[in-house]
């Protein structure tokens, strides 16, 4: 069992930065994929961003390119994400995610472990 905490949301202003990470209760964590993924309400679950298990592959979503970065420690069984210039329509809960032996890709029913989640609220 792998069990998720997320930290580092919160309220910042539009143009600003934040960091996210997500620590992972394991002893194998560099076998996993790790993503983010968020959700605002009313909205589906969206893919963010995503690092493969060798930390040799990244994906993010077009609406994020440019602007958030993933990355991993695996000494601290931690994983980050940089979020900068950021918009009113970032804001949502973020969640962590881990796929054993995965790639990061976007596809949700890919991860078999989640984070609960933190919020992110950009405003105008």
């Amino acid at each position: 069992q792998v069990q998720l905490v997320e930290s580092g949301g919160g309220l910042v202003q539009a143009g600003g930065s934040l960091r996210l990470s997500c620590a992972a209760s394991v002893r194998t964590f560099s076998q996993y994929a790790m993503a983010w993924f968020r959700q605002a309400p009313g909205s589906e679950r969206q893919f963010v961003a995503g690092i493969s298990w060798s930390g040799s592959r990244t994906n993010f979503a077009d609406s994020v390119k440019g602007r958030f970065t993933i990355s991993r420690d695996n000494a601290k069984n931690t994983v980050y994400l940089q979020m900068n210039s950021l918009r009113p329509e970032d804001t949502a809960v973020y969640y962590c995610a881990a796929d054993v032996f995965g790639l990061g890709e976007k596809n949700p029913s890919d991860y078999e472990y989640w984070g609960q989640g933190t919020q992110v609220t950009v405003s105008s």
